[in-house]
Formats: C-alpha cells, structure tokens, sequence
C-alpha cells in the first residue's frame, strides 16, 4: 500500500504535465483528461483510505521514500510521504471537492478558448497541495506550499486580458510571499535547532529544547499560516482573488489553499504545545479574523465578496481553535471538513447564479431567483443552513465544538473567545441570510445591461449541478456523521491528541446560546432585507458600513503604512547611502587628493629645494635631542 501514496500526486502532475505540454490538439478533450487523472487521484485515497480503516489506530501510519533529494554531508533531505488520520483526511477532501470541482468546471469553462490550460492549473494545484499534505518533512511540504502559491496566481489571475485579474492575481501572490518567508526562517530554525526537518524527530524534540527557540518557531510558522490561509494582518489578497473563474474561488477558498495554514499548525502542534506565548498569539490572530470576516462579509454587494469574507471568517475559527492546543485541534480539522461541502457548495453555487444571470455579480440586481433557478436554490439554501449552524446539518456539530472548546479554555480568556465565537456566529447568521434574501427572495431586480440586454435566469446544466447535489449531501450530513459515536475525535485524536477542558458552562448551555444568536441574526437581516424592497443602488450606509465595503481599509492601510512607509524608508536609506555613506568615502578620497596635491609641491625636483629641507630637519633633530638633554 505505501507503494499507493506516490500515485496521489503523479495522476494530477501527470495531467498538468500533458495538458500545459500537449499543445492544442488537446483541447477537444483535455478537460476530461484532466477531470479523470483528478478523478483516479481521488480512487487512490479511498483505496488507501481503506486500508488504513483495517489496522489498529497505532499501525495506520505509512511511509514511502522515493530518493534522497539533497544529500551532502550534514543535511539529508528526502522526497518522502507520510500518510496518517490527518494527512489522510485532507486528501480524501482535497480530493473528492477537487474532483467535484473539475466536474463542474467542464460546464462553467465550456466557452473559454483556453479551457486545456486551465484544467491543466486545476491538476497542477491539486498535485502541489497534495504534496504539501503528505509531505513527511518541512523541506517537502515548502516545496508544495510553493506549488500552490504559483498554482493559485496562475488561477486567480487566468483571465488575464482583465486588468483586475492580472492585479489579483499580483498581489495574491507577492502578500502570500511574506508568509512564506515565515515558513522558510521558521525550517531554518528547526534545521539549525534540531538538525532536521522530518515531522518525527521535530516533533519528538520540542521537550528538550529552550521555549524561546520554540516560540520564535511557532510565531514564523504562524506567519506562514497567516498569508495562506488569509488571516490578520495577510488577508488582503482574499477578496481581489474572487476576479478569477468561480470554480477557481471553490477550489482555493473552501477546501484546499486556505486551508493550508490549519494544516501546518495543527501538525505543528507539538512546537506549539511547548511555547504557551506563540500559542496564545494564534488564538488572537484567529478571533480578530473571525470578526474582521464576518464584519466585511455583512456589506458586500458582490456575491462571492460576501463568500470571501465567509471564507476569511470561518477559517478564523478554525485557527482560534487551533491555537487552543489539545482542546481545538480535532474541532479545527473537523470544522474543516465540513465547511469545504458547504463552502465548496455555496462558491459554486454563486457560480450558477452568474451563469444564469450573463456573470452579474452584484445581488442587488438578483432578487427571486428561486423560482428560475430550483437546483441552485435548494442546495445553496443548505449550504447556507449548514453555515450559519442550522441543528442537524454540518456547521452546527462543527462549529458548536469549537464554541463548547473556546469556553472550555477557561478563566478569563475563555469567557472572551466563546463570547467572540457567538458573536461571531450571529454576525455569519445575519450576512448569510442577507445573501439569501438578496439573490433568491423579493422581487426581481435585475435591469437591462449597457448593449440593452436583460439576463434571462436559467438553471446551470447537469454537469454544474450534480456536484452542487452532491456538496449539499456533504452539508447536510457530514458533521453528524462524524459526531455519532465521537468517530471523528477517535480518528484523529493519535495524531492530535486531544484534551477535554473544564468548560464553565455546559454543552447544552452553548448550544442554546448559539440557537439565540442565530435567531438574532436572522431576523435582523429579514427586518431589513426581507421585509421591504431592496434598492438597486445602496445607500450610503454608516461610517462601518463605508469601511466595511472597503474591507475595513486594509488596503488604505497597507498603502500607507507599507507602500508609502516603504517609499519613505528607502528614501531615507537612500539618503543616508548618499550624504553620509558616500558623503565619508567621497571625503576621504578628496582629502587624501588634497593632501598628496599639496604634498607633491614640496617634490618640485629642485636641488635647492631638498637642501633646505635637510637642512630643516636636520635643525629639528638637534634642537629636540638638545630639549631632552635640558629636561
């Protein structure tokens, strides 16, 4: 079986490999190449994965070594995989949505000239993340989480004759390139701490080694974490990332990229465990996502706007509950999992309104499209349900444990993040029955566009909504699935471990909470959405609402204190090189020019001239040796 592991990443680089190399006598089928190389890739881990259910939890471990990758003397890097409960769960899902998604993209890109190609990025992105997740080393994984970076530009910014993709896509990549400085110092560190980079030995080592080496780590890996997975202060690039094609939204902001940088805290988590203050930074960094999402989220016109900031908001709880240490992680993996159906099932779902509706994007211009649209309707209306925590259906088995986890902390600090989570949750039940009213609800509002032309809803084909159907099933009933029995926690918990916690409030108490504030926010929305009709053009809104249309000036911010603070420091550097750098070798060179031209009188090449100079110091040695004498 571990001879299995390396044929997860060769089927999709396979068809990378073809389809961006095969030329264009491909392009008739090279959307179903693609499609089944992703499609074999996802056979292969069910294969695996049921393999792995007939062992025993301490024998589910697998490895493969393919060659030595840089072998010199003190520094053995390998091209090896290790495959277990949690790096199995990401492939089943990185698999199985990817798959769903090529499917769908087949109808979506069915007009575009270059469909090979992209299906060709799909497969590429799809092996660089697999890579990353089955990577038994930090060396490796940097290598995927690089693949992904490139993948995810070359995606966001496909339709690159738009000058905003081009600009997405620019500016996705160079914001995760701070990140990933992050993750190169922090394997540096390792490396030069433990004198490896495999997972075992790193993670076996973090008892006997000094907590501020270890913190140092875990707040580099944090900033990793940050850039690909969008959370404060590296969430920028999030919503520009939306210009690419939605099934590209689907892919990287439900189930795979973003999701990244849980993955690499979470497998971290021994680093973490042993270096309290880097941990505590992490809940920080994911409570304040949390809110900051949510907030945006709530003033986007933009239907996959709004999802972006859904997106940047729920992996906000993920990593709040990845920086509880034993107590979150298996809830951080779990919530994981379930918002990859239901997200994966809303971002194409958006995509199947703008299909029926010539590519509007804003929901402003939608309004009662349930009756055009049925399929889309129904499982975007469970994706939804799913979201905000309906009872019974995915999102609430998830994100009620990361609430119950958040309490559980205890003291003060678990009192302010499970009142975070649910104010939180309120704010996700308000935006999202906002989109909901908005684009299926009221009355019809589209309009004629600038040619004269009136979309004409339809319902998007088979091949779009059989995957939406099949994400709506993973919405509705994964998180109980995983919740009977407690088999999700006994999955995972030899990887993770697990810590109950002593919760000052009980299970049903938070449940009950919860149920408030979702009621909360769901009728506040209907009161201004649903009950009176929605004008095309939005008001001008509150001082929040304006800043929160402009994602809470995080880009105002950034233009001002790193783009114009770096032009001034590098004017000032520049500066500085000029006036007193060269200011002290220019004068030196001057003053020894100065010193040797006047010198060089006294070489006048005059016998006369020399004598009197022998003689002078001739008359000085006398009188100084007379001086001494006297003294």
């Amino acid at each position: 079986m571990e001879n299995l592991i390396a044929l997860l990443v060769a089927a999709p680089l396979l068809g990378a490999a073809v389809l961006l190399c095969g030329g264009r006598r491909l392009d008739r089928a090279g959307h179903w190449l693609g499609t089944l190389l992703a499609a074999a890739s996802f056979v292969i881990g069910v294969v695996l994965f049921l393999d792995m259910l007939g062992k025993g939890a301490e024998d589910r471990t697998l490895h493969q070594k393919l060659f030595s990758w840089i072998p010199v003397e003190g520094f053995q890097a390998d091209v090896a995989f290790q495959l277990d409960q949690l790096s199995m769960t990401f492939v089943l899902l990185i698999t199985g949505v990817g798959t769903l998604i090529h499917i769908y993209s087949i109808g979506y890109m069915a007009h575009d000239e270059r469909r090979r190609r992209f299906f060709g990025y799909l497969n590429l992105f799809l092996a660089a993340m697999l890579i990353l997740v089955i990577a038994d080393n930090y060396l490796l994984l940097y290598l995927g989480w690089e693949g992904v970076g490139l993948a995810s530009y070359l995606l966001i910014g496909f339709w690159q004759h738009k000058p905003s993709a081009a600009t997405a896509a620019k500016k996705a990549f160079l914001v995760n390139r701070v990140g990933d400085m992050g993750l190169s110092i922090a394997i540096m560190l390792m490396f030069t701490t433990f004198g490896t980079f495999a997972f075992g030995p790193v993670l076996e080592a973090t008892g006997q080694t000094g907590e501020g080496k270890l913190t140092a780590i875990g707040l580099m890996l944090l900033l990793a974490a940050c850039g690909k997975s969008a959370q404060v202060p590296l969430q920028s690039w999030l919503g520009d990332a939306m210009e690419g094609p939605t099934p590209v939204s689907a892919l990287i902001h439900a189930a795979t990229m973003v999701t990244a940088g849980v993955y690499l805290i979470v497998r971290s988590g021994a680093i973490f465990n042993a270096a309290p203050d880097a941990q505590l930074v992490v809940v920080v960094v994911g409570a304040v996502t949390l809110l900051f999402g949510a907030i945006v989220g709530c003033a986007k016109d933009d239907i996959k706007k709004a999802l972006a900031g859904s997106t940047m908001s729920q992996i906000g709880y993920m990593i709040l509950a990845a920086g509880l240490g034993p107590i979150g992680y298996v809830f951080a993996i779990m919530h994981l999992v379930t918002h990859g159906f239901f997200k994966a099932g809303l971002f194409l779902g958006a995509g199947s309104v703008m299909h029926g509706m010539n590519d509007e994007v804003d929901m402003r211009k939608f309004g009662g499209l349930r009756k055009y649209m049925p399929v889309t309707f129904i499982t975007f209306g469970l994706g939804y349900l799913a979201i905000i925590g309906f009872p019974g259906l995915s999102g609430f088995f998830s994100k009620d444990k990361i609430i119950e986890a958040a309490f559980a902390k205890g003291g003060t600090e678990g009192w302010i993040l499970g009142a975070v989570t649910l104010l939180g949750a309120a704010i996700t039940a308000f935006y999202m029955t906002r989109v909901m009213l908005l684009t299926f609800f009221g009355e019809k509002r589209w309009q004629p566009d600038a040619e004269g032309h009136e979309p004409h809803p339809h319902e998007s084909p088979k091949s779009m909504t059989i995957p939406m159907i099949v994400l709506a099933f993973g919405s509705v009933f994964a998180g109980g699935f995983f919740s009977i029995g407690d088999r999700f926690l006994n999955w995972l918990e030899p990887v993770t471990g697990h810590s109950h916690g002593h919760a000052p409030v009980s299970a049903t108490t938070v449940t009950a909470a919860t149920m408030v504030v979702l009621v909360i926010g769901v009728a506040i929305a209907w009161a201004m959405y649903g009950r009176k009709p929605v004008p095309v053009v939005a008001p001008r809104g509150s001082l929040l609402t304006r800043a929160a249309r402009r994602d809470l000036l995080q880009d105002d911010f950034n233009h001002v204190v790193l783009v114009r603070g770096g032009e001034h420091l590098t004017r000032s550097l520049v500066y500085v090189d000029h006036t007193l750098v060269d200011g002290v070798v220019n004068g030196t060179a001057a003053s020894m020019g100065g010193l040797s031209g006047r010198l060089r009188k006294l070489q006048n090449g005059y016998a006369r001239s020399y004598a009197v100079s022998m003689f002078g110091g001739t008359a000085v040695l006398i009188a100084a040796t007379l001086l001494m004498r006297a003294v």
